[in-house]
């Protein structure tokens, strides 16, 4: 099975010893900047995977397409293709179905995860997955530390919007508040600001993180 796509794009930071990396969780609101930290972690030498995309490479899998057409039919298909647009018009306001296609792909997607990270250089020492529901598929545990990227709902609201996605009722209304995500984390880093000064916040945050890695001194 390939790998998921954005892995170890960048040289992982080092690890002395070659002892296990620090797996860290990293999560945040709707357009609070996830990805956009993600980015600048993978830039400053963590290794970084994302959950979202591990999804979508799931939903392209014949293993996953066949189930879904076996319980909706073809009409969640295009050219033989999943066609995600349609699925989402299925489960989102339908908890039930929402609840089966989560039944189906959270523990492929958890299996993708641990692959990942026992496919990792043995010198890495920071591995750090985006996971928009960490909290709320309660995953927290599996990680020696969780950051939450979190930005004012004005901020998120137009960033939303300029990317076209309606914001923030019914994409975040099965979410945690941002205020508890902040509070559940070990870290908060807020990205009101620039680009440059998320990467400050994350380049601050990295030998504190890396630190975490087993072994490390």
């Amino acid at each position: 099975m390939a790998p998921p796509p954005d892995i170890n794009r960048h040289q992982p930071v080092a690890s002395p010893g070659g002892s296990a990396p620090a797996f860290i969780g990293l999560t945040g609101a709707v357009a609070s900047g996830k990805s956009e930290a993600l980015a600048a972690f993978a830039r400053l030498g963590a290794a970084t995977l994302s959950s979202d995309a591990v999804t979508h490479e799931l939903l392209d899998a014949s293993e996953v397409r066949e189930q879904l057409v076996e319980r909706w039919g073809e009409a969640v298909l295009v050219d033989g293709r999943l066609e995600r647009a349609r699925v989402g018009e299925i489960v989102f306001g339908r908890p039930d179905e929402l609840a089966w296609l989560e039944s189906v792909l959270h523990p492929l997607v958890g299996e993708r995860i641990v692959e990942w990270r026992r496919s990792l250089p043995g010198e890495t020492a920071l591995a750090v997955v985006e996971v928009p529901l960490l909290f709320e598929t309660g995953m927290e545990g599996v990680f020696d530390a969780t950051v939450c990227v979190v930005a004012d709902d004005s901020t998120r609201a137009a960033r939303a919007g300029d990317r076209g996605t309606e914001l923030l009722e019914g994409r975040s209304d099965r979410q945690l508040s941002q205020d508890e995500k902040a509070a559940r984390a070990t870290h908060v880093i807020r990205n009101d600001g620039s680009l440059a000064e998320l990467e400050d916040q994350v380049a601050r945050l990295v030998p504190a993180l890396t630190a975490l890695a087993p072994g490390a001194a």
